[in-house]
């Protein structure tokens, strides 16, 4: 049931999904689980990474699926021991060995899932994003009323596939907070009176079609963030190339390790009618309401952080009344 050794080596991000996509399997069992199906066991090639994501000394916010695993492996008291995989029962006073181990534990997470509290967490974060959107709205509104006209400049900021082996949450919020601080000081930022971002991660597991062929892998782009920049319209004008100058910074900032694309490149021919970024006038409200719908994106729920830094916030916004003027 248990193959260790075919199990590829896989990144902190793509563990964590592992690990949110094995929960999902279980929770739609509505009977007790006595031996996992197929459906479940194919995550379990993988157990030995998603029980070291918990090991170290990290201080880590899980997300609600993490918690329950993270819960039902204790409570089973799963323990790799001298011949694999295993646990003590402690009802029968008679320890488990690998399949009966991982049935214990596909079971106490079945058992977890039907908490209320749970289920709870799902409709709140529904309710978060949503309350995230207006906020944002309200962020763009403020801005306008200082400002006839925004030039927004929306950039996604990720890491190479070769840097992606070791990369972990933190290094991704410490490479961010070095993009932030250059606000203050970066002749590229000269008129920038906001910004909003979006800390993010993306990786699943499936099958994509290509050539008429079918390739199974890993689709996406794990840990990312996607910002969108304010600058005073009335002083900057050049979306695209500001656009190139925070990807360059971006990349000069992860040392190489990290790669970006912006909105704004050949924004017309992809966006069309439905283009929410470059100059934006403050009494175009067509414009305006496509613009919230970029943000709106920001916001959303199904890209949310799986594990994160304790305390630390996954979308950010500039304050108001700060304006950087050269």
């Amino acid at each position: 049931m248990l193959n260790r050794t075919a199990a590829k080596p896989l990144n902190q991000s793509q563990v964590s999904i592992l690990i949110e996509k094995l929960v999902l399997a279980i929770q739609k069992y509505e009977r007790p689980i006595h031996r996992p199906e197929q459906g479940v066991k194919q995550y379990f090639n993988h157990i030995e990474q998603m029980l070291g994501l918990f090991d170290g000394n990290h201080d880590y916010s899980y997300s609600s699926h993490l918690q329950v695993f993270r819960e039902a492996v204790q409570d089973v008291g799963v323990q790799f021991g001298p011949f694999g995989l295993d646990s003590y029962d402690e009802e029968t006073d008679r320890p488990r060995d690998t399949v009966q181990t991982l049935s214990a534990l596909a079971e106490r997470i079945r058992v977890l899932t039907r908490r209320q509290k749970y289920r709870r967490v799902q409709y709140d974060q529904r309710l978060q994003a949503k309350k995230l959107q207006r906020g944002n709205r309200r962020y763009v509104d403020g801005m306008f009323t200082r400002h006839a006209r925004l030039l927004v400049v929306r950039v996604n900021l990720y890491y190479r596939a070769a840097a992606q082996t070791r990369l972990r949450v933190e290094h991704v919020f410490r490479d961010f907070d070095d993009l932030i601080s250059e606000l203050r000081y970066n002749a590229i930022f000269d008129h920038e009176i906001g910004y909003v971002c979006a800390i993010e991660q993306g990786k699943y597991p499936g099958v994509r079609h290509e050539n008429g062929d079918e390739q199974e892998g890993w689709y996406g782009r794990g840990f990312h963030a996607h910002v969108a920049f304010f600058f005073d319209g009335s002083k900057v004008r050049a979306d695209v190339f500001k656009a190139i100058q925070i990807g360059e910074l971006w990349q000069e900032i992860t040392r190489g390790r990290g790669c970006y694309d912006s909105s704004n490149h050949n924004k017309e021919a992809k966006h069309g009618d439905r283009l929410g970024v470059g100059m934006v006038h403050r009494d175009d409200w067509a414009r305006r309401e496509r613009l919230y719908t970029v943000l709106d994106y920001l916001a959303k729920d199904d890209q949310h952080l799986r594990v994160k830094p304790a305390g630390a916030r996954c979308l950010r916004k500039g304050t108001l009344n700060r304006v950087r003027r050269r």
